[in-house]
């Protein structure tokens, strides 16, 4: 079995590679554990959906963008050194997924029992709790994923898990729709969360299968004070320019991505008062186009480099939350659904891939985690304002502003490529 390695550059050539049997299993065990996350995701739009039927304000609807990105402010550097110092960090990220999914068989099972007055408190004390555990996987699942697929086999190996989440995610929420839709509320999202949280066990077993080859752990003086050690690590990001550059882009894209995140489920049931049919339609759409997206955009970069995906899928994106707030329609939205999916396929695929690059190898762990702590913050502040916006003008508001922000962060990826260009032109004229 072989693979041909993505190509970073446009006209760069490498012969495929032939995977040991191990890297091929491990590729496997990464394809059936995106099954169970993709069972577990399919509930995931529905949760705050879920909360809005129960009268929930939009400062607690907000509250479940918000809080996995203040835990991972507090926990992402402590977590991170943590994890750079463990042998084996797939353990970690096996456990620490199955705990999140787990998160919501609990939300179904409770909702049978806590009074209607306190759930949303309580459901949102759940996941409050699970913003640890979902810490920890948001830090080892980019070292993780990198260290089955290589240096050059990123695209390849990511396009084929989110593909294959995706199928699994949409069939689920097409099944959910019907579900919703056919049994009495609340009794259907009870079911939905404890049926769909199955996932978690196949995530688990297959995801504790990946073996990868034993490291050993950069050493870290534990020894100097805390400052100090504050002040060696603050030297070593520091001293990698492409990381900073690439972290400060991304901050500004992804905070208009974090800002739209609490308003669509809003302004689908308060503004175009789409019903649960409606809603996994739109969020099928999205999914559907996605899974080609990601295949569109592996070849897309083999051929012109992952620049062009950058450039393009970011610009793309940066339409979606606009386009939403000009219509009611629940058709036209799922048609825009659709739209933004074959832009998100390449963004998700372009910014791991460039984070990774940027990323030193032997401190992964720790990088990765000041990575995920600079989106987190992007992730508190985005909902906060969102929820204001929303709250003092409109829905339709928070959108546009969204739109702006996103625009923004394409503007400095544009930006800052034309510039690299045009300094290496004159390093190397002719």
């Amino acid at each position: 079995m072989k693979f041909k390695s993505v190509f970073s550059k446009p006209g760069s050539l490498r012969l495929s590679e032939t995977l040991t049997v191990q890297t091929k299993r491990n590729f496997q065990c990464v394809q059936i554990d995106a099954i169970g996350v993709g069972l577990a995701n399919a509930a995931s739009p529905f949760l705050p959906v879920f909360l809005t039927h129960l009268n929930a304000t939009t400062f607690q609807v907000g509250l479940l963008s918000s809080m996995p990105a203040l835990t991972g402010m507090v926990l992402a550097i402590p977590l991170g050194r943590f994890l750079q110092k463990q042998p084996n960090i797939v353990k970690w990220f096996s456990i620490a997924r199955v705990l999140v999914i787990a998160s919501y068989a609990l939300t179904g099972i409770i909702s049978f029992f806590i009074p209607e007055t306190i759930l949303v408190n309580s459901i949102l004390m759940i996941w409050a709790i699970a913003t640890v555990p979902q810490t920890v996987v948001s830090i080892s699942f980019s070292v993780v994923m990198n260290a089955v697929a290589g240096p050059d086999r990123r695209f390849e190996l990511m396009s084929r898990r989110w593909s294959t989440m995706g199928v699994t995610t949409s069939l689920s929420v097409l099944a959910i729709g019907q579900l919703l839709d056919h049994i009495i509320f609340p009794l259907n999202y009870q079911l939905m969360f404890i049926g769909m949280s199955i996932g978690g066990l196949l995530s688990y077993y297959y995801s504790s299968q990946i073996k990868l080859e034993p490291t050993i752990p950069p050493v870290l003086n534990a020894s100097k004070s805390l400052l100090s050690q504050l002040k060696d690590m603050k030297d070593l990001v520091l001293s990698e320019k492409p990381f900073i550059s690439f972290m400060s882009k991304r901050f500004v894209f992804m905070a208009g991505v974090n800002l739209s995140i609490p308003l669509i489920p809003l302004y689908l049931v308060r503004v175009a008062h789409a019903s649960d049919a409606w809603i996994s339609i739109i969020n099928m759409s999205q999914t559907v186009i996605l899974i080609l997206a990601y295949f569109f955009w592996t070849r897309h970069s083999k051929k012109y480099g992952t620049r062009s995906v950058l450039v393009w899928t970011t610009l793309g994106l940066s339409l979606y939350p606009m386009l939403v707030s000009l219509t009611v329609i629940p058709w036209q939205i799922a048609l825009i659904a659709g739209f933004a999916g074959v832009f998100s396929g390449g963004v998700d695929l372009v910014f791991f891939d460039e984070l990774m690059k940027t990323v030193p190898v032997q401190y992964s762990a720790i990088f990765v985690s000041i990575a995920q702590m600079i989106q987190y913050l992007a992730a508190i502040i985005a909902p906060m304002v969102a929820t204001f916006i929303a709250d003092t003008f409109s829905l339709q508001a928070g959108l546009v502003t969204a739109t702006v922000i996103r625009f923004t962060g394409f503007l400095l990826f544009w930006l800052g490529g034309r510039n690299l260009l045009n300094k290496q032109n004159i390093e190397n004229p002719g």
